[in-house]
């Protein structure tokens, strides 16, 4: 089969395109054949090396959507020939190739109106969105919560899952993208490049950053006392606020077929919409990387894998 892999970590110059063994499926598992998968931050630290030792060659790539190529023993709940979509395992790595095997317990049937493109774009994000909105942060109707990053592929799925709740939406943006952000639902937009968030935002009941780095550690600033704010940019664990009246969180990205069909079901009733995508071949992977890793993009990025 086709991958985008790494034999040594590094940067986006250490992405191979070319063939590799084709996966077998384990008990509980079934091979996907890739149409589509996604680029993500995770993706880009992985080859850096950031999250510890590999073993190589080393295919990248969490999330992905395709067909049901081969069942493994045990499997009875999917067939051959059924179009899924979902996440990589934790702590496993693969999506960037023609054929990716997983535990078939955590991918769900993609929705008949989405490509495989969409579907993709949606796995990883909305699980995270999903789980640090709903699971994490536990929103409420009529709260207010600032949404760092807001033109973000995972922040974008969280602007419209608050506003479906019925909460209150700020976010951050450059100029460029606000009417993107104000489509997807913000009520109030802030232009980091221009204004402090600081200095015009008070009193909100979360926060969720997709940042990272000092925007982390600034949003402590607008919380209210006993407000809650949820990180996914600064490493396993959350930063600690200066403040003991505010409490910091970081998600749990659970994998789970309730999770991804929660997402399908938002999508499916109109609550929330695919992100705008970049289309990269499986080939062009080190080029896509070169892009997510500037970080000055919107939506997502995804390779067509076939």
């Amino acid at each position: 089969m086709k991958a985008a892999y790494i034999e040594r970590f590094g940067g986006p110059e250490v992405i191979r395109y070319g063939d590799l063994p084709d996966p077998k499926p384990g008990a509980g598992e079934v091979v996907i054949d890739v149409a589509a998968a996604c680029v993500n931050a995770a993706d880009w630290k992985v080859r850096l090396g950031h999250y510890g030792p590999s073993k190589f060659p080393l295919i990248l790539g969490r999330d992905f959507s395709g067909v049901v190529a081969e069942p493994g023993s045990g499997v009875s709940d999917v067939r051959h020939g059924d179009a899924v979509f979902g996440v990589c395992d934790v702590g496993q790595e693969g999506a960037y190739a023609e054929k990716v095997a997983v535990k078939a317990a955590i991918i769900a049937k993609k929705p008949a109106d989405l490509s495989h493109m969409e579907a993709a774009a949606l796995a990883l994000t909305g699980l995270t969105a999903l789980s640090a909105v709903e699971d994490t942060l536990k929103l409420q109707r009529g709260e207010t919560i600032l949404v760092q990053g807001g033109a973000g592929g995972v922040a974008s799925i969280a602007i419209q899952l608050a506003r479906h709740i019925g909460a209150h939406v700020i976010t951050t943006a450059s100029e460029t993208n606000h009417d993107y952000v104000r489509g997807l639902g913000a009520e109030r937009i802030i232009d980091y490049t221009k204004q402090d968030f600081t200095q015009s935002v008070r009193d909100c009941d979360a926060v969720f950053d997709t940042v990272g780095g000092e925007v982390a550690q600034k949003s402590f600033a607008v919380l209210r006392p006993g407000g809650r704010a949820a990180f996914i940019a600064s490493g396993p664990q959350a930063p600690k606020p200066e403040r003991t009246d505010v409490t910091a969180l970081r998600p749990n990205v659970r994998r789970t077929r309730a999770h991804l069909q929660r997402i399908a079901q938002l999508v499916e009733s109109g609550a929330v919409r695919v992100p705008e995508i970049r289309v990269y071949r499986l080939s062009q992977a080190a080029d896509a990387h070169r892009l997510s890793e500037a970080r000055h993009f919107r939506g997502k990025l995804v390779l067509q894998v076939r």
